[in-house]
């Protein structure tokens, strides 16, 4: 069998890497740094700015350049584009007995903070420019009439080596000089999304990005329902993922951490039962609590106890009604069902208990009405050092790790300036995004000390004076569940 390398961009990505950039020095305030852009080649970017209000600034941010082309990609058994060795070498023999020149490439998927490194095998047809596509999607017909899976595959996106090109969008927010306050929104309801620009212009913001990851994998009308922490004005709108990265807002201040919550339903006769979960969907023997910001009815199948303001129980129905405005609902089927027509009978009181653990300083979190939290995915600086925890963040797969995406990234520096900025990607020749490696060093550069990643891909959006300034991905802003607001007052 004949099998060779393919050349240009494709020889050099036979793995990912990692440049050690100096260490961030402290900073008396934030700015933009001089030294040459982190990524890549280190080329010199070409920035403008823009000055938002008192202590913001907005640059916008062009670096790199296009060499990156096409190619095919050949699909593993288990319909991933990469397999052991042996695997690929069994897809590369059928793409030879098909006529074609097959290649394989060996990547190693970088080591991050908690999981080891990668190695796996892809099986790749063929390199084309860029301008040149409509042959790659030639090819992979050909491959396809053989009855071969295949994809045809953007080499910047690899996460592997690339010259770009880059197109960045950062708005530094200064703690010396900023008067505003920042909050999170779940726009008109928990349930339902939104998307950044119509949130934004809500509350008159001066500039707001996307938050947290949402729940694409529930029912499409609960489809808002944040993945991790959600505090708005002090109400504990979403419970936390045990360890997830988050971002703390209280008045003009911002902390990246990690938190759990403790939610607990005490009935009048003193017995005391776990609230599983917040305003989402339910799972078999469950409690939940709903709040009237939920936007869409209990689920049914269940028993409720809807709880005027003073934890009073008002009624006590069958589940699948509507959260009514100064109620909350406690909602349980199963066993959780039993314990509310056992404990919480009509005109008795059920207490709900809330805590909110810093699981870094270990002390309680206040629900103040100054309080906001917007859960992250994945933590990607601290204490000034790459430290990328995607494992414990549920994304620590080749896709997620190396692969390049939009982003959103939120970043603090030490003397607690907030840094906000989106890096646009998935457009051939105009911006390749980053991976978590990337994004990560790109934080450090910027001078953040902590930083984490909010959602990303097509959910990517910043807005700045009630204007979209970035370009995302799906070619219209997205619909989404939560955001980050830098407000006026």
């Amino acid at each position: 069998m004949s099998r060779r390398t393919l050349a240009g961009g494709l020889a050099m990505a036979a793995a990912l890497t990692l440049t050690a950039l100096p260490a961030t020095a402290e900073q008396r305030s934030v700015g933009f740094p001089s030294a040459r852009f982190p990524l890549g080649a280190r080329p010199v970017p070409a920035k403008t700015t823009t000055t938002v209000a008192q202590g913001i600034d907005l640059y916008d941010v062009k670096a790199g350049t296009s060499t990156d082309g096409y190619t095919v990609t050949v699909l593993m058994p288990s319909g991933r584009d990469y397999g052991t060795l042996p695997t690929a070498e069994t897809k590369a023999a059928e793409v030879e007995a098909a006529g074609e020149t097959a290649s394989l490439q060996k990547v190693i998927r970088p080591s991050v903070a908690d999981a080891p490194s990668q190695t796996v095998y892809m099986v790749r047809v063929g390199l084309w420019p860029l301008k040149d596509k409509k042959k790659a999607e030639e090819t992979a017909e050909t491959l396809k009439e053989a009855g071969l899976k295949v994809k045809v595959d953007y080499l910047g996106d690899d996460g592997l080596k690339t010259t770009g090109p880059w197109n960045v969008k950062v708005a530094m927010i200064d703690a010396r000089t900023f008067r505003g306050s920042y909050a999170a929104s779940l726009g008109a309801s928990v349930a339902k999304r939104e998307t950044v620009s119509s949130m934004a212009k809500a509350r008159k913001a001066l500039v707001g990005v996307n938050g947290g990851f949402f729940n694409i994998h529930t029912a499409k009308e609960l489809r808002g329902e944040p993945l991790g922490a959600s505090v708005v004005g002090g109400k504990l709108l979403s419970e936390a993922v045990p360890g997830r990265s988050a971002v703390v807002l209280k008045g003009r201040t911002a902390k990246i951490t990690e938190l759990k919550t403790d939610v607990t339903a005490i009935s009048q006769d003193g017995e005391r039962a776990e609230v599983n979960g917040i305003n989402r969907a339910a799972v078999a023997d469950e409690l939940l609590l709903y709040t009237e910001e939920y936007g869409a009815k209990t689920p049914t199948g269940g028993t409720d106890a809807v709880l005027d303001a003073n934890g009073k129980v008002v009624e006590l129905r069958a589940s699948g009604g509507a959260v009514a405005a100064g109620t909350r609902v406690l909602h349980g089927n199963g066993v959780a069902a039993d314990w509310l027509n056992e404990h919480a009978w009509q005109d008795w009181t059920v207490r709900i208990d809330t805590k909110i653990v810093d699981l870094r300083t270990k002390r309680a979190v206040k629900l103040t009405p100054d309080l906001n939290v917007v859960a992250g995915g994945v933590g990607l600086v601290r204490n000034g050092k790459v430290k990328i925890t995607a494992k414990r963040d549920g994304h620590d797969s080749i896709n997620m790790i190396l692969r390049r995406h939009p982003r959103t990234l939120l970043g603090t520096t030490k003397n607690g300036s907030l840094i906000l900025a989106t890096i646009d990607g998935r457009q051939p020749g105009v911006t390749v995004g980053a991976n978590f490696v990337e994004a990560a060093q790109f934080m450090r550069w910027l001078g953040a000390t902590q930083a984490i990643n909010l959602d990303g891909g097509g959910s990517t959006a910043m807005v700045v004076g009630g204007k979209l300034v970035n370009r995302p991905s799906d070619g219209a802003e997205r619909a989404v569940g939560d955001a980050l607001l830098v407000l006026p007052q």
